[in-house]
């Protein structure tokens, strides 16, 4: 099975029906980790000036490990630097998420935070999967995924 480390006490998410629903959306067949670690503003801000050079809170930062691209089917042959020594399977990367951010945009959007750190988690592990939405086609794509999977969680919005 694959799993999450948490790094913090979170009553948000439940990382194995994410982790179930991202993977099997996916269609990944190996084990797989990931880590989903929830920081302040402050440290965000200080991360996304450092790797993007973009002086802002932002909501997520991901930190792709093994450099998957979109549509791959990870096989662990394929990533013997990538093994997590605790489970075996391929470690995919790290994703940041900003609660306080988080707890704004679900005030903003109208929807519960839970369903927001849903999204944010499901947006983060996309990108360590290789997806993303620099052009409009890339952006409809991983738009309906992130819907698909939010669906299946049972993360709708509103």
């Amino acid at each position: 099975m694959s799993k999450f480390t948490l790094y913090c006490d979170n009553e948000y998410i439940d990382p194995l029906l994410l982790s179930s629903c991202v993977y099997s959306t996916l269609k990944q067949r190996v084990k797989l980790s990931a880590e989903i670690c929830f920081c302040s503003p402050e440290d965000i801000k200080q991360l996304n000036s450092e790797t993007r050079g973009k002086d802002a809170v932002t909501d997520v930062l991901s930190f792709p490990s093994a450099g998957v691209l979109a549509g791959e089917i990870v096989k662990i042959k394929n990533y013997p630097f990538d093994i997590d020594p605790e489970n075996g399977g391929v470690f995919m990367g790290s994703i940041m998420i900003c609660v306080e951010r988080a707890r704004e945009q679900a005030e903003e959007y109208g929807h519960s935070l839970n369903r927001e750190i849903y999204y944010l988690a499901v947006h983060g592990l996309l990108h360590l999967f290789g997806y993303d939405h620099e052009n409009e086609d890339d952006k409809a794509i991983m738009r309906e995924m992130e819907e698909i999977i939010l669906n299946k969680i049972g993360a709708v919005r509103g």
